[in-house]
């Protein structure tokens, strides 16, 4: 189970550094192409928003969104809007999750996000903490995943690992930051077990890639014993 208030912090530091890269946009970039297919600048921080209310709703016992639609629907509704109205909009979403966050409550009991996703609440920070870094990046305002902060770098690729461990469409995989040549190097395992092992040496940046599908998509990750495995869709 995550720290909940360490999580926090990040969080808060996480969303001002996004807040200070939207100061440098204006109304005509946020109508320009993000680094997700289909969608643009404004589509990412629409989503950002309507993400942290969805985020009070699991807190309040409440479905996270009504439908799949009806997140869809919001998300292109809100997209369309000014900078001003974007950037109030996520600051006070913001709040307002961060609100559900003070009561005293009990943090390890178990909450509910979409498609039946089950988590510890103590958990649910760093979920907004990881929505709030990878779409700042893909925001592509020259926030790379190489000016992520370690910390949450070597979390999310543990976060990722054990969201493919298992799947039989993955091989086994073994994901090693830096060259394995040190003792002790940060290691990892995710995958199934059919197939050849895979290893997988490279930054945290490039790791992190490959396993959220975003930059290069480990394309420069040194890969042993096959070749670099595609992943499922995130």
């Amino acid at each position: 189970m995550n720290d909940h208030v360490h999580d926090l912090a990040l969080l808060g530091s996480a969303t001002d550094r996004l807040l200070a890269s939207l100061a440098t946009l204006d109304n005509a970039a946020l109508a320009e192409a993000s680094r997700l297919p289909g969608w643009s600048r404004g589509h990412v921080l629409a989503h950002l928003s309507r993400n942290a209310d969805a985020l009070v709703n699991v807190f309040e016992g409440r479905p996270m969104y009504a439908s799949a639609d009806a997140r869809d629907g919001d998300i292109e509704r809100d997209a369309p809007r000014t900078l001003d109205a974007q950037i109030t909009d996520l600051r006070e979403s913001t709040a307002r999750f961060l609100a559900t966050t003070e009561p005293a409550q009990d943090w390890s009991r178990t909450v509910e996000l979409r498609n039946g996703v089950k988590d510890a609440a103590a958990n649910i920070p760093f979920r907004r903490l990881i929505e709030v870094e990878l779409h700042h990046v893909d925001l592509n305002v020259g926030y790379e995943l190489e000016d992520l902060p370690d910390e949450f770098t070597q979390r999310e690729i543990t976060f990722l690992a054990d969201r493919w461990s298992g799947r039989p469409e993955v091989p086994p995989v073994t994901l090693v930051l830096g060259d394995g040549d040190g003792d002790g190097d940060p290691t990892w395992h995710t995958g199934g077990t059919q197939g050849a092992p895979v290893t997988l040496n490279g930054t945290g940046a490039q790791l992190l890639g490959w396993l959220a599908g975003r930059g290069d998509k480990g394309a420069h990750l040194t890969v042993t014993g096959g070749d670099l495995p595609t992943l499922p869709p995130l």
